[in-house]
C-alpha cells in the first residue's frame, strides 16, 4: 500500500493553511496530572469494559472539568463490577440513578453534573497519575436543544406539540 502524502488527505488550498499555522503554533507541553483537589465536572459517558490485565469487569465514567483554570481535563472514574467490589460500585452508581444491571447497558441520561474529589497517585515506576477518590452529584443541566426540532408556531411551542396538547388532559405525572 503505497504511503499518502498530506495533498492526498488535504482539500485544494488547505496545505498553504496548515503550512501557515504550523509555522506560527508553539508545541504544547507535556500534559501532566491534574493537582489533587475538588473539581466540577460533567459526566460525558459511561462504558462497561474489562481491565487488560486479569479482564476484571468494570464501569467506566469519563468526566470532563467544567469550571476553573483545568475547565476541558478529562478524568477517568473506574467502578469494579466484582463481588468484593460491588458495596462500593452500588453507592457510587446509585447517586447516577443506577440501581439495576440492566442500566449498565445503556447510555447515561445527558448533564449529570458531579463534586468530584482527586488525589494524585505515583505508580511503581514513579508515573503521576490522578485517581477519583469521590464523587457527588451537584445537579442535572438541561441537554442543549436539538437544532433540528421543528420551529415553534406562534404559542412559542412546537407545533405538532401544540396540536397533541390541545386535546390532552392533565393526569398527574408519570408512572
Amino acid at each position: 500500500m503505497a504511503r499518502k502524502s498530506l495533498s492526498d488527505i488535504l482539500r485544494a488550498g488547505d496545505r498553504e493553511t496548515l503550512a501557515d499555522a504550523w509555522g506560527r503554533t508553539e508545541a504544547a507541553g507535556e500534559l501532566e496530572p491534574l493537582p489533587a483537589g475538588e473539581y466540577v465536572a460533567a459526566i460525558e459517558r459511561g462504558e462497561l469494559f474489562t481491565s487488560k490485565t486479569k479482564c476484571t469487569p468494570a464501569y467506566k465514567l469519563t468526566l470532563r472539568v467544567v469550571e476553573g483554570e483545568h475547565a476541558d481535563r478529562r478524568l477517568w472514574c473506574d467502578v469494579w463490577l466484582t463481588p468484593a467490589a460491588l458495596p462500593v460500585a452500588k453507592r457510587d452508581l446509585s447517586k447516577l440513578g443506577i440501581t439495576d444491571l440492566d442500566q449498565l447497558e445503556r447510555p447515561l441520561p445527558e448533564g449529570i453534573v458531579c463534586a468530584v474529589k482527586v488525589s494524585l497517585r505515583k505508580a511503581d515506576d514513579g508515573a503521576e497519575y490522578n485517581r477519583v477518590k469521590r464523587f457527588d452529584v451537584l445537579r442535572i443541566d438541561a441537554p442543549e436543544g436539538d437544532p433540528f426540532a421543528p420551529v415553534a408556531n406562534g404559542a412559542g411551542a412546537p407545533a405538532d406539540a401544540a396540536n397533541d396538547q390541545a386535546g390532552a388532559q392533565d393526569t398527574g405525572p408519570a408512572p
